[in-house]
């Protein structure tokens, strides 16, 4: 019996569907006569520190009553609702719970502790945002929790990451195995000690379901992933034992609704030939993933139902959890409300990975603007060429009109700070390469962000033509890049250390000011911003000749 079976039952009758996303459940619950067990699962991912609730642009929500989304008392609820309702259940957690808001940048990981206890979550994975303050900081958040936590490519000789992330967690009651992955990138964009390694999710889970397979009675095995959608499709086809993927990283949106990149579940035949079922739920809390599985007796995923579910206005807040956040806004409130200078259009951070968006130049504009000053004693040789930031660092909008404190630690929450880095024109060349083929040019590795530049960089690329062959064309203030000559690159540390590979790793450089004082410094400067977006990493047409090189080989 495959997933479509479904589609007979519903039309059978079995149940009312809730609303246009949230689909239909099978009436029976347990184990039927055929030794069939039916169980629901409830998950979300990359909540990114939104304990509150907050408007579509990720920021905080001032008026509800013109659409709040998320916010974990709005979860509380709905979670509450559905596990009275279907007593045969996991509420799992995809990862990625640090780093967002002032909730974390201001209280570090104790406040989402307390939060994510509160909501009595069954398990959880580790996101690579989980080590952006270091392992021995994990160490501490873990120590905290009340649930386990999985992660089975994870290995630590950290005391507390070691005592703390195992490899899977048996439910006996309902006789299932949950497995956890973490994506493999995290060192190059994290902060991961040396006694703490990643090793391929694939191969690990594999042994991880040959292990419950070998050494107890579990049939039913589930991975809970933080690696992306594309790779939870790739864990599912190159392995056998699994019957459910619930994930995270990509913020994927799956299901019915407009912008979805694909169905919820999306069904991979693992290499038995078996359907996978997988599924992951946005970001920031805005949806609550909900999936009804019905196992067969030897674990494997007959039938499905469940959709994701809009955490919107038209869910209560819980009333004990929602008075606790607002209480915590407290300490941070005065400091994040201050108005630092206005903006007359809205900076817009939605299309920063996939091409030039306003925020991610302005704040390229400031970095590159910064450290121009402070060189004006310094050769015009020397001084900088122009910024280049990492497009995963730009986190929020910021709606046009008066601009806080608050809005631009949301909209850069790292703590990453400006330095620079002098290469040859050559090596620019292959860095701009890879940052438009997305593969690097110096280990043939992909990055994982685009990237934003300043004003005075100007790059045309032909993304039909093959990685290293992109790029057609690179000035800076109008004159073509000199492979011969040497330029001054303003950037992140946090990149000029390898994160997402768009440089080449290096250790020696200084860290300056952070992003987030650099753009206040800005805005107070040039207030009220009148900046408008601007052409600056521009697509041409098909090539009509053949592709060449702007570096050598």
């Amino acid at each position: 019996m495959k997933a479509s079976l479904l589609l007979s039952a519903l039309a059978a009758g079995s149940a009312a569907a809730d609303d246009v996303l949230y689909s239909r459940r099978l009436a029976k619950r347990g184990i039927d006569e055929q030794g069939h067990y039916n169980m629901s699962f409830f998950h979300v991912n990359d909540v990114h520190s939104h304990l509150d609730q907050y408007v579509k642009a990720g920021t905080d929500c001032k008026d509800p009553s013109k659409g709040c989304f998320g916010g974990y008392a709005r979860i509380k609820t709905k979670v509450n609702e559905l596990r009275a309702q279907y007593p045969d259940h996991l509420w799992l957690n995809a990862g990625d719970e640090f780093q967002g808001t002032l909730f974390y940048s201001f209280y570090g990981g104790e406040k989402i502790a307390e939060t994510i206890n509160d909501l009595k979550f069954d398990a959880m994975t580790l996101g690579n945002h989980e080590w952006d303050g270091g392992d021995e900081k994990l160490g501490e958040f873990l120590k905290n929790l009340t649930f386990p936590v999985v992660s089975c490519n994870v290995k630590s000789e950290y005391k507390d990451l070691k005592e703390t992330i195992k490899n899977y967690h048996i439910f006996e009651e309902h006789g299932l195995a949950v497995i956890g992955a973490s994506t493999p990138t995290t060192p190059t964009i994290s902060h991961v000690g040396p006694l703490t390694t990643f090793l391929d999710p694939v191969g690990e889970v594999q042994k991880a379901i040959w292990e419950i397979r070998n050494t107890t009675n579990i049939k039913r095995i589930v991975a809970l992933t933080h690696i992306g959608y594309d790779i939870d499709q790739q864990l599912a086809a190159q392995t056998e034992g699994l019957s459910l993927i619930i994930g995270g990283h990509s913020h994927t949106l799956l299901g019915d609704m407009d912008g979805a990149l694909g169905k919820y579940p999306t069904i991979v035949e693992d290499l038995a030939g078996n359907e996978v079922f997988i599924v992951t739920s946005y970001r920031w809390g805005e949806y609550l993933g909900s999936i009804d599985v019905t196992f067969d007796d030897d674990g494997k995923a007959l039938e499905y139902h469940g959709a994701p579910i809009h955490m919107d206005n038209t869910t209560k807040l819980e009333t004990s959890l929602q008075a606790k956040v607002t209480e915590w806004r407290g300490p941070f409130e005065e400091f994040a409300n201050e108005v630092i200078g206005t903006t007359d259009n809205t900076l817009d951070q939605t299309a920063c990975q996939s091409g030039d968006c306003l925020l991610g130049q302005v704040m390229a504009d400031a970095a590159f603007e910064y450290l121009y000053n402070l060189t004006t004693d310094t050769p015009e040789d020397q001084r900088p060429s122009f910024a280049l930031i990492n497009a995963g660092g730009v986190r929020a909008t910021i709606d046009a009109g008066n601009i806080t404190r608050g809005q631009v630690i949301t909209s850069f929450p790292f703590g990453n700070a400006v330095t620079k880095l002098t290469y040859s024109g050559e090596d620019l060349l292959k860095i701009l390469e890879g940052c438009v083929s997305k593969v690097n040019q110096f280990n043939d590795q992909k990055l994982s962000s685009w990237f934003q530049v300043s004003h005075n960089l100007k790059v045309q690329y032909n993304p039909s033509n093959p990685p290293g062959y992109m790029l057609v064309d690179a000035k800076i203030s109008g004159k073509s890049i000199d492979p011969a000559k040497k330029y001054v690159l303003v950037t992140v540390d946090f990149i000029a250390g390898g994160g997402d590979n768009i440089l080449p790793k290096s250790g020696d450089f200084v860290v300056l000011d952070t992003l987030d004082e650099v753009l206040v410094d800005y805005i107070k400067a040039k207030t009220p911003l009148k900046n408008a977006l601007e052409k600056r990493a521009v697509k041409v047409g098909k090539c009509t000749g053949k592709a060449q090189k702007m570096f050598s080989a």
